[in-house]
């Protein structure tokens, strides 16, 4: 007869079921997406580049595991982020690889660097600079995770019109691009992009979520909160 788990083994028995729904970059991916605002499975597949019956699979190991939540809405399901424990997770998951595995250090150091060297805009810096009118702030995510909250006063540009919309942005002031994440390729894109034209621009050491996360002002449809 097998011995019951201890309590101890027990836990770590649910520390791993946690891990393993981590263990899947499409996952980690539907994670970021849903940490900008909540989302249809079938918005997530279409944002993650998955089929919906992929997507939706995905998401029922992410549920199990309590990292994500769901609610009906009329005859649609949306998912959202358990909470803002899950967005603490990941970015230990990041910092933690950051410095131990070499792959992410190789891939920080090449693509990332390449474009853009220069130190990122912390969240303290940018709320000054936003106050005393300094900066134009560019959020070049696409328009639903834009209505479903971001920075005040932003400009909703994504990276795909940000040629044809360069009028758009003042040219007296340095622009502030910000996206989805640390590492979210498309404010990267966007800074090299504006720099290529001569114009000033930096991007935010995070994205939407993380300013969220830590309590400053966002608006929302119109409002802010």
């Amino acid at each position: 007869m097998t011995e019951p788990l201890s309590p101890k083994l027990s836990m770590f028995e649910q520390f791993a079921a946690l891990a393993k729904a981590l263990a899947s970059a499409p996952r980690l991916d539907l994670l970021e997406l849903l940490a900008q605002g909540e989302r249809g499975v079938d918005a997530l597949a279409a944002a993650a580049a998955l089929s919906v019956a992929n997507t939706s699979q995905h998401l029922q190991v992410l549920r199990r595991v309590g990292l994500v939540v769901s609610r009906k809405n009329g005859l649609q399901v949306l998912y959202s982020l358990a909470d803002d424990d899950v967005l603490a997770l990941i970015a230990a998951l990041r910092r933690t690889a950051e410095r131990h595995v070499a792959e992410v250090d190789r891939l920080v150091r090449g693509y990332f660097h390449q474009k853009d060297s220069l130190e990122p805009v912390s969240r303290d810096d940018l709320v000054r600079r936003m106050r005393d009118g300094l900066v134009t702030v560019l959020d070049v995510r696409p328009p639903e995770e834009y209505g479903a909250g971001h920075l005040p006063g932003s400009l909703n540009i994504p990276l795909k019109d940000l040629h044809r919309r360069l009028g758009d942005l003042p040219e007296e002031t340095e622009v502030v691009a910000y996206c989805r994440g640390p590492y979210c390729v498309l404010a990267f894109e966007a800074v090299a992009a504006l720099r290529e034209r001569g114009r000033r621009a930096r991007r935010l050491e995070d994205g939407f979520p993380e300013w969220r996360a830590a309590g400053l002002p966002v608006e929302t449809e119109g409002r802010s909160g």
